[in-house]
């Protein structure tokens, strides 16, 4: 007789296995019988009614158990690194004026100050308070893990505003750490109350579990930031990862020209670019190029979800928030206030077709999106990188640069630069996973086959 009272109903990663498929783990884990208990258990009590009740009550009657969320730790720590870019960028020019790093901390108030600088500091830091709160549960909640957020929020800032010190570009300000330790404290205010029901037993989390796989963190957390990669100008919607044509740049005539001599003059590389445009016109290579990047980066954001999710839903979802980012990031920033001057006849076909490609997808395995998705996102990079780009395109860029954030470009650059090529690295590893997997499962049929 099993004794329901020492019955411990654990998953595999150590967390409570509940009753609910989407919440245990789901198509995931290991078989299991009848009220989450595993096969092989099932197989070895007895099946009756008593048992089974047993079960339940012992597993409804369990409480849960408060473990960290990697999430939260990866966010804060991806979030952390935004701001010491952004703190710090360009990372050139640095000199000594023969200050302290903290002589500003004694300075009287600046003279000159908006409220809109107040307001994007506050607003700048507060979701590093809210990580903050969501990285230290469960050893920090409610009270304390408010003030951890503070003095965290005021170290880290203190020392963004200190080495400020030593670049020509910036000045070390202590209203800036004022208003950024409010905003860090504000975020940890607000989400301290919800952080059990968010973390442990809320309805996000429950949803999280249901929709998405257990081991898909970092490819939630990229599938997140696609939206605000798109925001930088490029010469074509989506045309992101470009940074081998600006290395390539860089290079001086014979360095160019010896670089080429190791290539097969088959491939015609120097006149490849000519030869591209001269097939079609600039507005068909951008249909292309925004179908490729959006069906891609759609794609790639469906491989953690489970199949009970609602993936059409939010696909769409994503491409709207995409879209909204874009929008808001152009107005933000453009000093012309034309806030859809990337919404060419050739964009808004590529945004339809990759619309529909990835919609029709998400009826393939997924091991085949992601094999599509790498595709997909690597003939993108090669047309990135290849295509000539409009002479127009430059008149656009410096009424970008010229915006008012006007040490926001190099982030949003960054990030332009670098998600398509972590998101062919993740694809790459799914599609190994996948691959492996098969390989086990053959091989496990042919050892059945054997014996």
């Amino acid at each position: 007789m099993i004794e329901a009272g020492r019955l411990r109903l654990r998953a595999p990663h150590g967390g409570r296995r509940g009753m609910d498929d989407g919440e245990s783990g789901g198509d995931g884990g290991a078989p299991r019988g009848e009220a989450g208990v595993p096969a092989d258990a099932s197989a070895a009590a007895p099946a009756g009614p008593d048992v089974t009740s047993a079960v339940s009550s012992a597993a409804a009657r369990e409480p849960l158990p408060h473990q960290a969320s990697t999430l939260a730790r990866q966010a804060l720590a991806l979030y952390t690194a935004l701001i010491v870019y952004g703190s710090w960028y360009p990372f050139s020019g640095w000199r000594s004026l023969g200050l302290s790093p903290f002589a500003y901390l004694g300075d009287p108030w600046p003279r000159y100050w908006t409220v809109f600088d107040i307001v994007t500091n506050v607003l700048g830091y507060m979701p590093f308070g809210v990580l903050v709160v969501l990285a230290a549960w469960p050893r920090r909640r409610g009270l304390p893990a408010v003030l951890l957020a503070a003095l965290a929020g005021t170290l880290f800032s203190g020392l963004m505003e200190a080495v400020q010190t030593w670049l020509p570009t910036r000045v070390a300000s202590n209203l800036d750490l004022a208003s950024n330790v409010l905003g860090a404290l504000l975020g940890a205010a607000l989400v301290a109350p919800a952080t059990g029901a968010l973390l442990e037993r809320g309805f996000l989390r429950r949803l999280r579990f249901r929709w998405f796989e257990r081991d898909a963190a970092v490819l939630m957390v990229l599938a997140a930031l696609w939206p605000f990669a798109t925001m930088y100008p490029a010469p074509r919607l989506f045309g992101m990862g470009e940074w081998p044509r600006a290395l390539w740049q860089r290079l001086d005539a014979s360095m160019q020209d010896a670089v080429l001599a190791w290539t097969p003059a088959a491939w015609h590389l120097r006149s490849l670019p000519d030869m591209l445009a001269a097939r079609l016109p600039d507005s068909g290579w951008e249909a292309i190029v925004a179908t490729l990047n959006l069906f891609g980066a759609a794609a790639f954001a469906t491989l953690p979800l489970r199949t009970r999710a609602p993936r059409a839903r939010l696909v769409l979802l994503l491409i709207a928030t995409t879209l909204a980012v874009k929008v808001g990031a152009t107005f933000l920033q453009s000093q012309s206030g034309l806030i859809f001057d990337w919404a060419t006849p050739g964009a808004l076909a590529g945004l339809v077709w990759g619309t529909l490609a990835a919609l029709l997808a998400l009826r393939l395995p997924r091991a085949a999106r992601a094999a599509a998705a790498t595709l997909a996102l690597a003939v993108a990079l090669v047309l990135v990188n290849v295509l000539p780009v409009n002479p127009y395109f430059d008149v656009v860029l410096a009424d970008w640069r010229q915006g008012r954030y006007l040490h926001f470009n190099g982030l949003a650059r960054w990030l332009a630069w670098t998600w398509p090529w972590a998101a062919l690295a993740w694809t790459a590893f799914s599609l190994e996973r996948a691959w492996l997997a098969r390989r086990a499962r053959l091989a496990a049929a042919r050892t059945d086959k054997g014996a």
